[in-house]
Parts: structure tokens; sequence; C-alpha cells
């Protein structure tokens, strides 16, 4: 039963931690979601940069926990970035570190930034 629900965690994580960092992503686009969006946005860059300063910058508690749970299941070598995880998983395409992170903060900050601006504009908008 045990290694039954390793296995569930494991399809679980990829599916919330994906959806997660799309909507981290995209969640500025639509009124309805975006101060969620700035509120989630705020959340990883807290993970990767406060919480950063003791387990290493980039750290998120979904990729530790998810790895945890893969190490049991007889995992090994695993990525430190999940967006390099998830390309191996997905395609067998195994990028180069540096670069996965430089685009992946580049585009959390594009992301932040359109979001701020959105939030800001209906803010503003709503005051008037």
């Amino acid at each position: 039963m045990h290694v039954f629900l390793l296995h569930c965690a494991d399809i679980f994580f990829p599916i919330f931690h994906t959806t997660f960092a799309l909507f981290n992503v995209f969640g500025w686009i639509w009124p309805k979601t975006r101060k969620l969006n700035l509120f989630t946005l705020v959340l990883t860059a807290a993970s990767w940069f406060i919480l950063g300063m003791f387990f290493g910058i980039g750290y998120c508690p979904l990729t530790d926990w998810h790895y945890r749970i893969l190490i049991k299941l007889g995992h090994d070598n695993l990525p430190y970035s999940y967006i390099q995880f998830v390309t191996e998983r997905l395609t067998d395409f195994h990028p180069s570190p540096q670069p996965t992170e430089i685009v992946t903060v580049a585009v959390l900050c594009i992301a932040f930034a359109c979001s701020l601006y959105c939030n800001y504009r209906d803010w503003k908008a709503s005051s008037r």
C-alpha cells in the first residue's frame, strides 16, 4: 500500500506543480485571476529567494517533496531544477542546467512584471 501511495503522489505532483507553474506564467491574462496570480508569483519568488537563502537559491518545496517521493521509489541523479526534470520526463531531452535556470528566472520576471502592471491598471480603473 505504501508504494501505491508513493506512485499516486508521483502522479499528483507533476500535474499540480506544472499547473501551478503555468498559472504563474499566464494567470495575469484573465482579470478574475490576476490577484491570485500576483500572490502565487510572490509566493514563488519568496520560496526561490528567501527560503533559497537557507536551502539554495531556487528552492521550491513542491520540488523537494516530489523528489523525496521519487528517491523512495528508487530514482536518483535528479536535476536541481523542476523545469529540467519535467522537460526530461516528458520529452527525454536533457537541457543544460544554467540556460534552463536563466530562462526560468526570466519568465518569472516577465510574468511578475505583467501581473504587477495588470493589477495596478485594474486597481487604478476601480478607484475612479
